[in-house]
């Protein structure tokens, strides 16, 4: 009888987000790209260390690196990137990667220090994309839903590369290049797809300098929370994906963010 209390214990405390002695001893490393991901992070560590788990907040400048930490065990959990990213990275790469949660929404857009709608992009204009595999086909797809570019019919818009621009009317030049390089490119670009999170780094404005958005509920906008398939069940883990998905964590993002990131629970 009394073994069945101490587990029944354990599990009420693991439900509560709440790590027993045991398992609070390893502090749990996590990985974000810089900006509004380890931010937010941060403010999620704030919230694991009031219920004794210590979170070690590791920033990145690009979206290779913390995947490949985190498959090699040098960290335990990454927030970063859309589903498509992480099945994409697995596929390419042999890795065991898991979405675990939903972590916040932030659309793609296009940006412009010269041009402020669709209808004033010039013939033959430069545009910047990612060079990532899926983003350089989710800022196609975005270009196509701008009816800027139209891609090969049944083409996967996470795995559209830029042979699969079936026309291209205003005889745009696509460049593609490192996301963190993207926000620089408004010097010389006409228009920019940048992701939303090297954006607010960059001290860009949605308001001022985007004209152009994914739909919120596209599956690219939808930023996730993921770990090893071999650690994804740990106690540490589940008590920072429920710090993360908090009360206090979803009030700083909406104060900080003012709607250019949303929580996604």
């Amino acid at each position: 009888m009394q073994r069945r209390h101490i587990i029944a214990a354990f599990a009420a405390l693991s439900i509560a987000g709440t790590l027993p002695a045991a398992a609070a001893a390893k502090d749990l490393k996590v990985g974000a790209t810089a900006g509004p991901h380890a931010a937010i992070v941060a403010e999620a560590a704030k919230v694991a260390r009031t219920r004794g788990l210590k979170v070690k907040v590791v920033e990145f400048t690009d979206y290779i690196t913390p995947n490949q930490a985190l498959e090699d065990g040098a960290l335990d959990v990454v927030v970063y990137q859309h589903e498509p990213f992480l099945n994409n990275y697995n596929k390419q790469r042999g890795t065991h990667l898991a979405k675990i949660a939903n972590a916040v929404v932030q659309p793609m857009g296009l940006y412009s220090n010269r041009i402020r709608s669709l209808k004033a992009i010039p013939n033959g204009a430069r545009i910047a994309i990612p060079n990532d595999p899926t983003n350089s086909g989710r800022a196609l797809l975005l270009l196509q839903n701008a009816g800027l570019i139209t891609l090969r019919s049944g083409v996967d818009g996470s795995k559209a590369v830029l042979a699969d621009i079936k026309s291209n009317p205003r005889r745009l030049k696509i460049i593609e290049l490192e996301a963190a390089l993207l926000p620089r490119s408004l010097d010389d670009a006409d228009v920019t797809a940048i992701p939303m999170n090297y954006v607010i780094s960059a001290g860009l404005s949605p308001k001022k300098q985007g004209f152009f958005f994914e739909d919120l509920k596209a599956p690219f906008a939808l930023m996730i929370i993921a770990s090893r398939e071999n650690n994804r069940s740990d106690a540490s883990v589940r008590a920072f994906v429920k710090a993360y998905q908090s009360e206090p964590v979803r009030t700083f993002i909406i104060k900080t963010f003012k709607g250019a990131v949303n929580p996604a629970w």
